[in-house]
């Protein structure tokens, strides 16, 4: 914005980045699992490979996550409900916590220090991560994709878009069962298969009204979704 003759003017800048726009599509845009993403107590819901789904979450209410296959990550965001500026935040919750790997009983902050998400039970050996951004288009390009590829960002765009909410950010997400061991002397990470099992669950319960997103991250150029596996899908159920 600049002034001429004492007028302001807007200046249009070229490729500016817009958070809610996707970079590509797949059929999560195509089938919340409700209109507005209100969802059916103790009914199984299926998060298909690759893909992400978007569900509301109340007050004290609780949701399960199941990895179905054993070997699949979840990256977990979420929203205050209704004030969307408002989300879950990993770099306040690791400022919260005093460090960078959560237990059964945690509670997860927002972006302004509220408590938002609790750790109620995990029948997993308890590997997370609350490091790592979410995959998205141009770190597959980084890898080596060619093309387009499937990703937790826009899986996270389109979740919302499909219940009619829009976004102004996308936040990093708490990767469940993402194992990113590091080390204690040089601070340095990798990327490592996830030590969990077929059927395991998280269970997470809400201290606010929240959206819950969800997607079963499609990265199968790291061997974080496991060695020699592909990309497999998950099951959710809400819990009062």
């Amino acid at each position: 914005m600049i002034t001429v003759n004492n007028n302001w003017v807007f200046i249009m800048q070229k490729d500016v980045y817009d958070p809610s726009i996707p970079d590509g599509q797949n059929s999560t845009i195509k089938n919340p699992i409700s209109y507005d993403g209100t969802g059916e107590i103790g009914k199984r819901y299926i998060i298909p490979a690759r893909q992400g789904r978007a569900v509301r979450l109340k007050k004290n209410q609780s949701i399960l996550i199941y990895n179905t296959k054993g070997n699949q990550v979840c990256d977990f965001f979420a929203l205050i409900d209704g004030a969307g500026s408002e989300f879950l935040s990993m770099e306040h919750t690791r400022t919260s916590l005093g460090r960078v790997y959560v237990r059964t009983g945690d509670t997860l902050v927002t972006n302004r220090r509220r408590p938002l998400i609790k750790i109620v039970e995990d029948t997993s050996p308890g590997i997370h991560d609350i490091l790592i951004a979410c995959c998205d288009h141009e770190r597959y390009q980084q890898l080596g994709a060619s093309s387009y590829h499937d990703n937790c960002a826009d899986n996270f765009r389109m979740s919302l878009l499909a219940i009619n909410v829009q976004i102004k950010h996308i936040p990093s997400p708490f990767n469940i069962w993402m194992n990113i061991p590091v080390t204690g002397n040089t601070g340095e990470y990798s990327w490592e298969a996830p030590v969990s099992s077929a059927g395991d669950f998280i269970k997470l319960s809400a201290h606010e009204d929240c959206i819950v997103v969800m997607s079963a991250c499609p990265q199968d150029m790291t061997p974080v979704n496991g060695i020699g596996v592909l990309p497999a899908e998950l099951e959710f159920e809400l819990e009062n």
